[in-house]
């Protein structure tokens, strides 16, 4: 996991984590990450993007939109995280001690 400052791009994650992804088949972002450079990794990686395109690009490429509805799953876990007003105002100073409360958060969500 990588924590960045709140104003930095998503592209910069991105290129952090590219490196450390796990194989998979498919991989649903949102607009925030249609990048050229980012969907020619994922292919040489041999991952699908599922990326809808931005409303700016003169050339939109095609996406998966059933696919792409799945992903309302990842926005409900970010929004139960977030229930958690620790996590939501981000108290904690240091990164290891709110990666820590996420974990905690994560777990009882989990078996909730």
């Amino acid at each position: 996991m990588t924590l960045t400052e709140g104003q930095t791009s998503d592209y910069r994650g991105a290129r952090l984590m590219l490196a450390h992804l796990p194989p998979a088949k498919e991989m649903l972002a949102d607009k925030g990450y249609d990048a050229d450079w980012l969907r020619h990794a994922l292919a040489e990686r041999g991952i699908a993007a599922c990326i809808p395109s931005r409303a700016k690009r003169k050339n939109p490429v095609p996406h998966d939109p059933v696919l792409y509805r799945q992903r309302h799953r990842i926005e409900i876990m970010f929004g139960r995280l977030k229930d958690w007003r620790r996590i939501a105002t981000r108290y904690d100073r240091c990164a290891h001690t709110f990666f820590s409360a996420i974990c905690i958060a994560a777990a009882v969500i989990f078996w909730l």
